[in-house]
């Protein structure tokens, strides 16, 4: 968060000048006087640094409660991330986004995300949104049926992880360490790629542009933001490298080249029939990379977590994960249906997944002026639909059009890997007391240090 501070000073710095101040609170009026209740804070900044305040104190849902208690229990307005935005709270809304995704709203992607991931125009949504979604053809690849043939993948490269990154230590940082193993799993199972070195080479550039994802897009040295455009002009470079290297294999090879996602996306068109760039396919990989193995460590971090807080939780775990090694034997690996036999575990997963969400909600804007809760939420506004067990309330995986394509991959991912932790060690925390900061998406302060203690009678 220190990043966003000094990001901050420049953006106070750049907005003193009296005519730039004067057009920007006239911009902010607006004709329309049945707004959302609410404040747009400061110029320029809005509440972004009060939200930023409530992410690194730990507690950024006190940013939204202190809002609906003072405003409405419904919806309000503030001024995030230099857009104004109607923030809705609770199931309702949930269900009204859900239900009217491209009738009245659309995904929206922050500037600096764009501008990092080199989308073709900064301005132009529409053209964002025809893009960039995701490809027609993910829901497929990451379906059950394909996925089965992966989980073996997952298993021994979970294994491979821990035999080198954790065994050797008595004390490991977890987060980071799920991160890493996230990382490189992407690149072997969207890629086909096995070589660590690529990963590797990729994985911290990696951690210095999604940094710069959601604060404010000042390209100045020193900033975040211009760290991030750094880094991604390499990250870029390098995909790139792959991606024609596997166009070559695809002319060459025909059939017998890799059948993976990389592949897919070099096959498919657009709508209209156009083939995609290099440097849209080069985005879309990013897009997935971030998707698939941020929030995964996240929640892979806060299940070992709750599980060290929850002794009986752990040893029905533990229970349940043993079964399973004893069935699979020391040399098999995880089956689709062992997956399916680790019912308990993944509601221990949903339960962390609700007490922390690893994404605090998504943003769409909306495409007409339209009316909610009473109020008017004009066109062009951004809308901030939070996750919160009631119809709507749980959506860790958001819902309608937009729901996320990996949820069954983010599933067996999590419990491949947890089921690999659990039947080789125990744990305990090294800082009882540590704190969890938000950037957006829930961070350990310091990683979630453990010591490690193998387990007696391992099966694996």
């Amino acid at each position: 968060m220190d990043l966003f501070f000094s990001d901050l000073l420049y953006l106070i710095l750049f907005s003193i000048s009296l005519p730039m101040v004067m057009l920007i609170i006239y911009s902010r009026k607006s004709s329309n006087p049945n707004l959302p209740p609410g404040t747009l804070g400061w110029p320029v900044i809005g509440e972004t640094l009060e939200f930023a305040l409530a992410c690194q104190r730990g507690n950024p849902a006190k940013f939204v409660k202190d809002r609906m208690n003072k405003y409405s229990p419904q919806v309000f307005k503030t001024s995030l991330l230099e857009a104004n935005m109607a923030v809705i709270c609770g199931a309702s809304g949930n269900k009204f986004l859900f239900s009217n995704e491209d009738k009245l709203v659309v995904s929206w992607w922050q500037r600096s995300m764009k501008k990092i991931l080199c989308f073709p125009s900064v301005f132009d949504e529409t053209l964002v949104r025809d893009n960039f979604k995701p490809p027609t053809f993910l829901p497929q690849f990451l379906k059950p049926e394909a996925l089965q043939h992966y989980i073996a993948v997952m298993d021994s490269m979970a294994g491979e992880h821990i035999k080198i990154y954790w065994s050797p230590r008595g004390e490991v940082k977890v987060f980071p360490m799920a991160k890493k193993y996230s990382f490189a799993l992407a690149f072997r199972v969207f890629m086909s790629i096995a070589d660590p070195r690529y990963g590797e080479m990729i994985y911290h550039p990696f951690q210095i542009l999604t940094q710069g994802f959601l604060w404010v897009p000042i390209d100045i040295p020193g900033t975040a933001f211009n760290r991030a455009l750094k880094v991604s002009k390499f990250i870029h470079g390098e995909l790139l490298e792959i991606i024609r290297k596997r166009k070559m294999e695809l002319e060459q090879k025909g059939e017998s080249a890799p059948r993976d996602l990389l592949s897919h996306m070099l096959s498919s068109l657009h709508e209209n029939g156009d083939v995609k760039s290099e440097m849209e396919i080069s985005t879309q990989v990013i897009c997935l990379l971030f998707a698939t193995h941020h929030t995964a460590s996240s929640v892979i971090t806060f299940i070992l977590k709750y599980l060290v807080e929850f002794p009986d939780v752990y040893s029905k775990v533990l229970k349940e994960q043993m079964e399973i090694a004893k069935s699979k034997g020391p040399e098999g690996f995880l089956k689709w249906d062992d997956i399916q036999k680790m019912k308990y575990t993944w509601n221990v997963a949903n339960e962390t997944m609700r007490l922390i969400p690893p994404v605090q909600g998504t943003f769409r804007a909306a495409i007409t002026d339209f009316t909610y809760a009473g109020f008017t939420i004009p066109k062009g506004w951004k809308w901030f639909e939070g996750k919160g067990p009631q119809p709507f309330t749980f959506v860790p995986f958001g819902g309608g059009p937009r729901m996320c394509p990996g949820r069954e991959y983010a599933r067996a991912q999590v419990l491949a890997f947890i089921h690999n932790v659990v039947t080789r060690f125990k744990w305990e925390k090294v800082d009882p007391s540590e704190k969890v900061a938000y950037n957006p998406s829930p961070i350990p302060s310091k990683g979630f240090p453990i010591h490690l203690r193998p387990l007696e009678n391992e099966f694996i």
